[in-house]
């Protein structure tokens, strides 16, 4: 079978190859994006279905991180916060003691702009260069390689990463230095958390108020209420289907960081704030496995609605 690399571009040897450490809702499809774009992938990742499912896409399964990152001119991560990052960094078993010297690591997880920070300056030590790269988009956008990716680090690795950033997503922009992107994507978590839970509590409105709800959410989306939010998550209002895209409990990680980095530079999130306290409620119920978009359930409950 042709590959893009095959068909449009350098072939397969010319290609850097990737390790990818992190095969989860986001990382599996992100990761045979970049076998489809011609790339040899090198996987690791805790589930053995997930390793499975990369040799099934042409990818390698690797049985440590050190495996899967000694022989690799590019590493990519994409694990669930800072935590999991600096396990899989750090250590005699992790990253920084097993890539080679030169080597690129890309972290796209979203975690703290400090972590970010703190792993740029350990691995400089180690002649490693480092990205911080979270993305925006979900698990559609994942799959369609059509996902926003803010980056923060050094023009030239940027440069370097770049076509394979492409492969993953469609806008792509250099923020600025190391931690930049995190900083951006907690903005980014911010403002999706607020537009969700407006989104929620039009639902529930229009709904007591006997409105033909596809219809209503039809013709607000197609104005100045409508938003990329909404046209995602617009049947997960109506079907009730929240099945995890991209899950409560990481949304609350998200918005701790965003409202801790704000503290720290002095901004207020008044609004933010209160759609913190909705998430760490909805979890604490028990929906933290849950899409995003069950902020609607929160709604419902404070509204005396009936939750599915």
């Amino acid at each position: 079978m042709s590959t893009l690399a095959d068909s449009a571009g350098p072939s397969r040897s010319d290609l850097p190859t990737i390790a990818w450490i992190g095969l989860g809702i986001m990382g599996s499809p992100m990761s045979e994006n970049l076998i489809k774009a011609g790339y040899r992938v090198t996987g690791y990742t805790l589930e053995q279905e997930k390793l499975d499912r990369l040799t099934a896409a042409g990818g390698t399964a690797a049985g440590s991180i050190a495996e899967a990152v000694g022989d690799a001119d590019v590493v990519i991560t994409m694990v669930p916060a800072s935590p999991q990052v600096e396990a899989i960094a750090y250590g005699a078993d992790g990253i920084l003691e097993n890539a080679k010297r030169g080597a690129l690591l890309i972290d796209m997880s979203s975690i703290t702009p400090q972590t970010s920070v703190d792993l740029a300056k350990n691995a400089a030590d180690k002649g490693i260069r480092v990205l911080d790269a979270p993305v925006s988009g979900g698990e559609a956008g994942a799959v369609e390689a059509v996902l926003s990716i803010m980056v923060g680090g050094e023009q030239d690795a940027f440069d370097e990463a770049r076509p394979i950033l492409e492969a993953l997503g469609r806008t792509i922009v250099l923020c600025g230095p190391h931690g930049s992107g995190q900083t951006v994507k907690a903005a980014n978590q911010l403002i999706v958390a607020v537009n969700i839970q407006a989104c929620a509590e039009a639902v529930v409105f229009l709904e007591k108020s006997g409105v033909d709800l596809r219809a209503a959410l039809d013709v607000l989306n197609g104005g100045l209420a409508g938003s990329t939010v909404l046209t995602r998550k617009k049947d997960n209002f109506l079907d009730r289907r929240f099945a995890p895209g991209f899950r409560i409990d990481l949304h609350h990680k998200d918005m701790g960081i965003v409202t801790d980095a704000a503290r720290n530079v002095g901004a207020a999130l008044p609004v933010g704030a209160v759609v913190a306290q909705l998430v760490a409620s909805l979890r604490a119920q028990g929906d933290g496995g849950l899409d995003h978009s069950a902020l609607l359930r929160a709604v419902e409950r404070l509204s005396g609605s009936p939750v599915a």
